[in-house]
């Protein structure tokens, strides 16, 4: 597929997402990497364009340059939103509030402190994405080792096995404690993304480096 026509998938693909108003987005393609620019009214949207990019199918990377601009009667301060931030936190009961630190600056909020998977981390982010005058999540939750390096490695290849998103003989995987290394190739973004679920999936692991090539 051509740069030309791969911009034109984008482009449709971004119209056709309820949630995303791309009016102002804009897309550049050079050799399968897409360049989004422009700005949107939520970091909500910002997270739904990125999103929607990846799973359409010659995307080979993303450098994601959307600004999140709110309108200028619109203003959250900041304790407002670190406020929201830990409400929404405590309402989640997947998530241990009480190991959660936040801080907000400038609409920019940043989560600190340790859970015990990977879901949680995630649930935690995706929770405080939607909140009104939020411009960005920086997400440094950590996670708890607990590991046994052959039996992480075991149930991952497992695992991959079983997707049936996922042709598993291409990829290779590489445990040292509680960190996974992929390595090999995929056909398509939703392929890495499906395989660094799988490995996340497993007990123990904390790290995923994903080395994963798309063609």
């Amino acid at each position: 597929m051509n740069d030309l026509s791969l911009r034109q998938d984008i482009l449709d693909e971004l119209e056709f997402q309820p949630n995303i108003d791309a009016v102002h987005i804009g897309v550049a393609v050079d050799k399968g990497v897409v360049t989004l620019t422009g700005h949107v009214t939520n970091y909500a949207q910002k997270i739904a364009a990125e999103r929607a990019v990846k799973s359409v199918k010659g995307v080979r990377a993303i450098a994601e340059e959307i600004e999140v601009r709110f309108p200028s009667d619109f203003v959250v301060a900041d304790d407002t939103i670190a406020s929201r931030t830990l409400d929404v936190i405590s309402w989640n009961t997947e998530v241990p509030d009480d190991r959660i630190k936040v801080r907000v600056q400038a609409g920019w909020v940043t989560l600190e402190g340790e859970v015990d998977w990977q879901f949680q981390k995630e649930a935690t982010e995706r929770a405080v994405r939607k909140l009104s005058g939020v411009k960005g999540v920086t997400n440094l939750l950590t996670l708890k080792p607990r590991v046994n390096a052959a039996d992480v490695q075991r149930r991952i290849e497992d695992a991959l096995k079983r997707n049936a998103a996922l042709e598993a003989h291409g990829i290779h995987v590489k445990v040292t404690g509680g960190t996974v290394k992929l390595e090999g190739k995929v056909h398509l973004w939703l392929e890495r993304q499906a395989a660094e679920r799988a490995a996340w999936s497993v007990p123990g692991v904390y790290k995923v480096e994903d080395k994963l090539t798309i063609g």
